[in-house]
């Protein structure tokens, strides 16, 4: 039985989805209402449900338990409680992680590109200059804190047979509209268009990029639950990992595959960026995807015109039920 927390969460869900497509046996770990109030996740089977708050002790007398993939955590970049995110972020996954010591299965977790902050050390994955980094904003930091701590229990003999933690970039995809504020451009863009015909997209704010050439690595879900489907089949050795297309792309060029999916003219604008957003905004991502191809793992990444419109297409779907 494979574990998955954050199974109601976003790419959580299409990781469950993804593995019980697969024939695994699941248990999906979350606020037990969230499986059953969020329209997206109507006729998925989430194998054996276990709520959060209860997961510790439920995984003492757990049969068969082969793998966990930690997916959940509070991923609000605008979230400012610090002891919050050390319970939820930082102390649940140490948690796992010595679970999955003491019991001898692989680990595997979501980690963040929020930990490389304003990018001035770049977003290359070498283990050696994950202590440097400086992320803008205390949920960035929680995924920080975790990656050096499981580097420093990796150093003194304490760590999973195998794990990964895997540096997600921007994920977009099917699945996120509960996420509100947080969700995606992309779910920002379709409502847009479908409710008012046009696009706002942030000014820059940054001397030398124009408007809507911020630029990030967008990845689409189905390559994020494809590669934790493959760790799973050949579990990684060890290490920490990005995990994005490998491509940056503007917020120009993913608006207008919304339009281009949607078979309508581009009409896009420009409004200032909040000014609670300003100093945590990153303006390029790129995910250097050497080490993570290296061993075997995402080869293939979906280019960002080919995922908006599977994205578009499955949306219309849920909106014709």
């Amino acid at each position: 039985m494979v574990v998955v927390t954050g199974a109601a969460g976003f790419v959580g869900a299409r990781c469950a989805e993804a593995l019980k497509a697969r024939g695994l046996d699941i248990a999906s770990v979350d606020h037990l209402p969230a499986f059953d109030t969020r329209p997206e996740h109507a006729g998925l089977d989430f194998g054996h449900r276990v709520d959060v708050d209860d997961v510790t002790r439920w995984l003492e007398t757990a049969p068969d338990v082969t793998a966990v993939v930690h997916l959940g955590a509070c991923t609000d970049t605008r979230e400012m409680d610090r002891n919050y995110l050390n319970r939820v972020n930082l102390q649940a996954s140490q948690d796992l992680w010595r679970y999955c010591t003491r019991t001898g299965i692989p680990y595997i977790y979501a980690s963040s590109a929020a930990t490389y902050g304003d990018g001035a050390l770049g977003y290359d994955d070498d283990e050696a200059l994950i202590p440097a980094l400086r992320p803008l904003n205390p949920y960035g930091q929680s995924k920080q804190d975790f990656d050096v701590w499981a580097l420093a229990q990796e150093r003194e003999g304490h760590h999973p047979p195998a794990w990964a933690g895997l540096k997600f970039f921007n994920v977009y995809g099917f699945g996120e509209r509960h996420k509100g504020r947080m969700a995606s451009v992309v779910l920002h863009a379709f409502d847009q268009v479908q409710t008012r015909g046009f696009v706002n997209l942030f000014k820059s704010h940054r001397d030398g990029i124009a408007d809507g050439h911020q630029a990030r690595d967008f990845v689409f879900v189905g390559d994020v639950v494809d590669t934790i489907a493959a760790m799973l089949d050949r579990p990684p050795s060890r290490g920490i990992f990005n995990l994005g297309s490998g491509t940056a792309r503007t917020f120009l060029d993913l608006t207008r595959a919304v339009f281009a999916a949607l078979d309508r003219p581009a009409d896009i604008r420009f409004i200032d960026t909040p000014v609670d957003l300003r100093e945590q905004y990153q303006y390029f991502t790129e995910a250097r995807m050497t080490r993570l191809r290296d061993a075997g793992y995402a080869r293939h990444s979906t280019d960002l015109e080919t995922g908006v419109a599977r994205y578009v297409a499955r949306l219309r779907r849920a909106a014709e039920v």
